[in-house]
């Protein structure tokens, strides 16, 4: 049995840590698989919930940290590189940046025969100055040719990748899109919107507006801020807003409401906007919600928005990454541009005012969110590593 080394920037909760785990799991009968990646930060949740759930024991790598760091990176790569020496992979599979940088030049110095990565994301635009974002660059393209192959989770990526970065030629890249365990997320709807409504009191006329997703500045809260606050203006109908998560960008978040002058809640006291930390149980707040939205600068494959379809619920977004290959627009989401706060409130109001078209966005979402099932994600990686071989 051919074995794999699949390694992960750190096991903080979102698509990649859902990614690496279902193809650990899931692969067992064809590949001995081990997982190894570093530690969530500390304003991130936990993802380990998940590997348990799997019954995955995975090596945690303390030095592997999300941002650079010189000395913290050497003991890593030396970590990455003895446990390569030791377990003997036929096949490296790192996910994400970090990862994809450590791992990809361990295997490649040690021989690896097939070196795959998966972009999960980029950090090409919107997250750094253009002589940062150019060093990345170049780093990213000399790892290129050392990988087998590429994985782009979108066909937007893939043409990003290979035609706006140049980072490699688009025939390396593979597009595999992510893949989900979404059964509860079908499961038990009414009792889960009862329960949630129920926690927070909002009552049955009243629209709950959910965003659910990392407190930090490429997730551009304090933009969504700007569009509530039109909103709450502009409307008729009583709203509850939710903002899930946590992280580095909460405090700004707060004073952004603070300057509004907007009724605001950080624990248990009921308020029109809601900070609720990060919340396990994410299928029972979707079910609770009437709207969920994204505003972000860049994405790849952003998980709320794929559990938002398969709860139903309609979607209000920013027009980023691969987020046209989730959703269809104007059938389950309505997109605008980054940073279009008159277009994107006027989409968000439409949702608000028009029950049928939630009614019927929310449809569509259910059998939209079946593209995402993990089986089909399974099937593809195994495709691509047979055809390689």
């Amino acid at each position: 049995m051919k074995k794999i080394l699949r390694i992960i920037n750190r096991f903080n909760l979102g698509g990649p840590t859902y990614n690496a785990a279902y193809l650990t799991k899931y692969l067992e009968d064809d590949y001995e698989t081990l997982l190894i990646g570093g530690k969530h930060e500390k304003s991130e949740k936990s993802s380990m919930h998940i590997l348990d759930n799997l019954g995955l024991k995975p090596i945690i790598i303390e030095e592997m940290q999300r941002s650079i760091h010189p000395i913290l990176d050497r003991i890593a790569l030396k970590k990455i590189k003895d446990i390569i020496i030791e377990f003997k992979p036929d096949i490296v599979h790192t996910h994400a940046a970090k990862a994809g940088a450590l791992g990809r030049k361990a295997a490649y110095d040690l021989g690896v025969k097939q070196i795959y990565h998966t972009f999960h994301g980029h950090v090409f635009h919107s997250y750094f100055g253009k002589i940062k974002t150019n060093i990345y660059k170049k780093i990213e393209r000399d790892l290129a040719k050392k990988s087998t192959k590429i994985i782009a989770i979108s066909e937007i990526q893939k043409q990003e990748l290979s035609e706006v970065h140049k980072i490699c030629s688009k025939e390396k890249i593979e597009v595999i899109p992510l893949g989900f365990d979404l059964k509860k997320f079908y499961e038990n709807q009414t009792e889960k919107r009862k329960y949630f409504r129920k926690k927070w009191k909002i009552k049955d006329d009243e629209i709950a507006i959910g965003i659910i997703g990392r407190l930090v500045p490429i997730k551009n809260h304090v933009f969504f801020i700007d569009v509530i606050e039109k909103v709450i203006r502009k409307s008729n109908t009583s709203l509850r807003i939710f903002i899930v998560g946590d992280g580095e960008e909460k405090e700004n978040i707060i004073r952004k409401v603070s300057a509004y002058n907007l009724d605001y809640s950080t624990d248990d006291k009921i308020a029109t906007i809601q900070f609720t930390s990060w919340i396990k149980e994410i299928d029972e707040v979707n079910a609770g919600m009437d709207i969920i939205c994204l505003c972000s600068l860049n994405e790849g494959t952003p998980v709320s928005l794929i559990e938002a379809q398969a709860s139903g619920k309609p979607i209000v977004t920013t027009r980023t990454g691969g987020i046209e290959n989730i959703v269809v627009e104007n059938k389950t989401a309505l997109i605008s541009d980054n940073n279009d706060l008159n277009k994107f409130t006027e989409n968000l109001m439409s949702l608000i005012k028009e029950k049928d078209k939630r009614t019927l966005f929310s449809e569509l979402a259910i059998k939209k969110s079946k593209d995402f099932d993990y089986s089909i994600l399974v099937k593809n990686i195994k495709i691509l590593y047979k055809n390689t071989l």
